[in-house]
């Protein structure tokens, strides 16, 4: 292996296991949000996410971290896998459930260092964000956990047209070169909803477009869209 091969490789096991320690911090404010003798949040309906509780959301989390050490997860999970995520837990109390999701945290980290196994970072933070939402909470927009997946879903871009997307912090080209590109501004923290599906079509129309962003609505989003608007 040659000095640059060498170096890259590091470089990797570094990127895997910062995203590990992403994850960690992400579960702990999630936990955080839920440290409240409040017993009545588990059962808080969670509007980006039909049908499902709080709970159902940890849930959900804690399956989807030990699918992925046990190399059982399907990507991404089918409606069928993330039912039986829902139903996996349900003889855990909240304590137990939070422990077993501790266990899996603690296995992510070191598989990260060990394996190079990169952590389910975009999942954890757009689940963070539908949690808050269902609290009242907002808060944490501007973590790293959010940037780290507005980024790798902006790099997935294909839209059929020329499309630039700007942030906060840059501006990111897609689809084929052109000179009509259609132009949108937006926010890292809204790219990542967006993109997995936590805005509805309405929403996508209001957003701040330089032109009719018919041509590419329908390539914004990776999930959905949301059935009905999703306000946070």
């Amino acid at each position: 292996m040659t000095t640059r091969e060498t170096g890259a490789a590091t470089q990797a096991q570094d990127d895997v296991r910062r995203l590990a320690d992403l994850y960690c911090e992400t579960k702990d404010r999630i936990v955080g949000l839920l440290d409240d003798p409040d017993a009545a949040q588990w059962n808080r309906p969670v509007p980006a996410c039909p049908g499902w509780s709080v709970r159902d959301v940890v849930a959900h989390l804690t399956a989807v971290a030990l699918d992925l050490l046990d190399g059982r997860l399907t990507v991404p999970p089918s409606d069928a896998d993330t039912a039986e995520h829902v139903r996996r837990f349900d003889g855990c109390d909240e304590d137990e459930l939070f422990s077993v999701w501790g266990g899996a945290a603690d296995r992510l980290v070191q598989s990260a260092a060990t394996a190079g196994l990169a952590p389910p970072l975009s999942d954890i933070a757009c689940h963070e964000h539908d949690i808050r939402a269902a609290l009242g909470k907002p808060g944490a927009r501007d973590a790293d956990s959010v940037r780290w997946t507005a980024h790798e879903l902006l790099a997935m871009l294909e839209p059929p047209v020329p499309l630039r997307v700007i942030t906060e912090d840059g501006e990111y080209s897609s689809g084929p070169c052109g000179v009509a590109e259609i132009i949108v501004k937006t926010t890292l923290f809204d790219t990542m909803r967006w993109r997995l599906g936590r805005r509805s079509l309405p929403q996508l129309t209001a957003m701040d477009w330089s032109a009719d962003p018919a041509p590419v609505l329908d390539h914004l989003y990776l999930f959905g869209p949301a059935r009905t608007d999703i306000v946070e």
